[in-house]
């Protein structure tokens, strides 16, 4: 329908042109759809490795804060002793390997604070304990972002030997040490290995290092004793042997 203006001249009606100019519009963001937008978001792939090393960084400044290696020097809060104190430490020590914390370290601090028998169960828990704890973190925040990265060969060989021969995988990870620690947790939790196997191995493959280091710190005030002679040699013979495997097991990546 056209409308006279006062000059005469024919227009069409405003109902019209709106009609004949109208853009689709979308509907408003509905409030469900938004928060279903920011959910998937926030749990998106690489918001959870952000968060990851977010923490992983957090976790790196409190150990630099607090300085767990004055453990050597000063000794363990006189506050706390017997079962209580191995607990604390086991839980600390855990804790420690998540940021970083060197376990060689960690090894000596149990044996000199807590002898060679308790310091090695102390230490050997804390490692699975820590173990446990930087895979759930590395499979429940780094897995689905990292693991489409795996594409240079050696990372395709890793992930595949990882995946399909975990627990010996792991076991010979632990027994030579050459990797270190939480590399190898957070390798395994990327790769499709089980909790079950990753455990196992971690516990039963740590052992022979970890009570080297233990009575070797137990030790250290008698560097003369045959204990701790036999210790230093238990601790350079598998990092011997590790970098000879570590040397074949490169030239066969080579040939792939």
């Amino acid at each position: 329908m056209l409308d006279a203006n006062r000059s005469g001249t024919a227009t069409a009606s405003p109902r019209a042109a709106a009609t004949e100019l109208a853009v689709p519009v979308p509907p408003p963001l509905r409030p469900r759809g938004l928060v279903a937008t920011c959910t998937r978001a926030l749990f998106s792939p690489y918001a959870r490795l952000s968060l990851l090393l977010a923490l992983l960084a957090g976790a790196a400044a409190c150990v630099l804060l607090f300085e767990p290696q004055r453990l050597l020097t000063h000794g363990w809060p006189p506050q706390l002793g017997g079962a209580a104190a191995a607990v604390v430490f086991g839980a600390a020590y855990g804790l420690c390997t998540v940021a970083f914390v060197p376990r060689p370290l960690l090894n000596l601090a149990a044996g000199a604070l807590f002898g060679s028998q308790l310091g090695l169960t102390t230490a050997l828990a804390g490692t699975v304990l820590g173990a446990g704890v930087a895979f759930g973190l590395g499979r429940l925040l780094g897995q689905d972002a990292l693991r489409p990265l795996l594409r240079g060969r050696w990372l395709r060989a890793a992930d595949g030997q990882l995946s399909r021969h975990g627990f010996r995988s792991m076991l010979a990870l632990r027994l030579f040490p050459g990797v270190p620690f939480w590399a190898a947790n957070y390798c395994a939790a990327v790769s499709r290995m089980g909790w079950l196997p990753f455990l196992l191995a971690t516990g039963l493959g740590s052992i022979p290092n970890t009570a080297a280091y233990a009575v070797a710190g137990a030790r250290a005030s008698a560097p003369t004793s045959p204990a701790f002679l036999i210790a230093m040699a238990c601790i350079a013979v598998p990092a011997l042997a590790g970098t000879v495997l570590a040397w074949r097991k490169r030239h066969q990546l080579r040939g792939r």
